[in-house]
């Protein structure tokens, strides 16, 4: 009977008795918190002990007690990481476990022992999220037209599996992507995806994001990325920026530097400045005849173009021929009016004058009437002979 009596008081000390825990999940390298409260019991506590299943120890052992005279103590080894939060007089048994690795990964058990009722637990799960390791890498390509990997992002070692995006706008139609995925024994997984396309010209320098999405980050992380497709200089022209300046243009990946030379001769330095792609003419001077050579390179190729140079003996020269072309033209205008104003009025009167000499000169047996002639008329003959005739010298 006595038995009996006890058994039902201690079923009726018990009856509302709950120990309390809780689901923890947490991020790699913080800290996490063990809840474990007793409540609803009058019971005295004589200890709190805490027992762990996890990656590192798979077997279910004590590894922390706590006691109301002796404070809490480690058992079977020393892991300076936990902590005991609670209090032992308010049935908190709670502790405190920093920079928390997928090793601490498991289940935890919180044991209350009361007297007389005995031990009374709960089991609290501890779940790890891994954020991945992010990074690009470009895979170096030249021109040309067969498909290749542009560039490739890659979010490793992550629990739960990262998620991979890429934005790459203009490009949607022109580019492929792949993506794939690796699992590792400590039950993280690497996510892998690429940017594939044909290496041209219109794709260079274009950006495109890799966006990684992942539970145990609170936003998402977007890496930037220019394609870059590598090409020698592509067709090397010379222009002329400003009087007596040159200027090199071409188009090339990664930029061309440029060297200027004079073909078979030495360059003169006095007379020329150099400055990257540009030539500068400094004294206009026929020291600086010759042809020039402007070569773009970088380290896929090089290509080269020519520029001839022909520069007068100076400007005094020059001056001096301009005024001699000028005299004469001059010479030659008044050399030709001279000749025209002669024909024009001394030719002419001498032809007559030779014309009526010759007719005094030939005997006629005519009538007085046909020697009647005016000498307009005779001019007029005159003139109409007056090509047929030399000039009178």
């Amino acid at each position: 009977m006595l038995l009996l009596v006890s058994i039902l008081i201690l079923s009726t000390a018990t009856e509302g008795l709950k120990v309390i825990g809780g689901n923890i999940t947490v991020v790699q390298g913080e800290t996490a918190i063990l809840p474990c409260k007793l409540v609803d019991t009058a019971e005295p506590l004589t200890q709190i002990s805490w027992q762990k299943m996890t990656r590192g120890k798979p077997q279910n052992d004590n590894f922390y007690t706590i006691l109301a005279k002796n404070g809490p103590q480690f058992v079977n080894g020393h892991d300076d990481r936990f902590a005991f939060v609670g209090n032992f007089s308010e049935n908190d048994g709670s502790l405190e476990l920093s920079n928390t690795t997928l090793m601490d990964e498991g289940t935890y058990t919180c044991i209350f022992t009361l007297f007389p009722s005995g031990n009374h637990k709960t089991e609290i799960p501890l779940n790890l999220l891994v954020p991945p390791v992010i990074s690009l890498k470009d895979d170096p390509v030249t021109l040309g037209d067969e498909e290749v990997s542009l560039v490739t992002c890659t979010a490793a070692g992550a629990r739960p599996p990262a998620e991979v995006v890429w934005i790459t706008g203009t490009l949607e139609e022109t580019v492929r992507i792949t993506t794939n995925y690796s699992s590792h024994a400590n039950g993280t997984t690497t996510t892998v995806s690429s940017l594939f396309g044909i290496p041209t010209k219109k794709i260079n320098s274009h950006s495109v994001q890799c966006v990684v999405t992942s539970a145990a980050r609170s936003d998402k992380e977007t890496l930037n990325f220019n394609i870059q497709v590598f090409f020698p200089p592509m067709g090397v022209n010379i222009t002329e920026k400003s009087q007596g300046v040159f200027e090199c243009l071409t188009e090339a990946n990664p930029p061309s530097t440029f060297t200027w030379q004079r073909i078979s001769q030495p360059m003169p330095q006095s007379a020329v400045k150099v400055e990257g792609a540009t030539l500068q003419l400094l004294s206009m001077t026929s020291n600086l005849n010759g042809l020039y050579q402007c070569e773009a390179s970088n380290l896929y190729g090089s290509e080269h173009s020519h520029l001839y140079v022909h520069v007068n003996s100076g400007k005094g020269a020059c001056t001096a021929c301009w005024t001699i072309l000028i005299i004469l033209l001059i010479l030659i205008a008044f050399g030709a009016a001279a000749a025209w104003y002669y024909y024009k009025y001394r030719k002419f009167p001498r032809m007559v004058e030779w014309i009526r000499r010759e007719r005094q000169q030939v005997p006629t047996d005519s009538p007085r009437h046909d020697q009647g002639v005016s000498l307009e008329a005779e001019e007029r003959r005159a003139a109409q002979e007056e090509s047929h005739f030399p000039a009178s010298p």
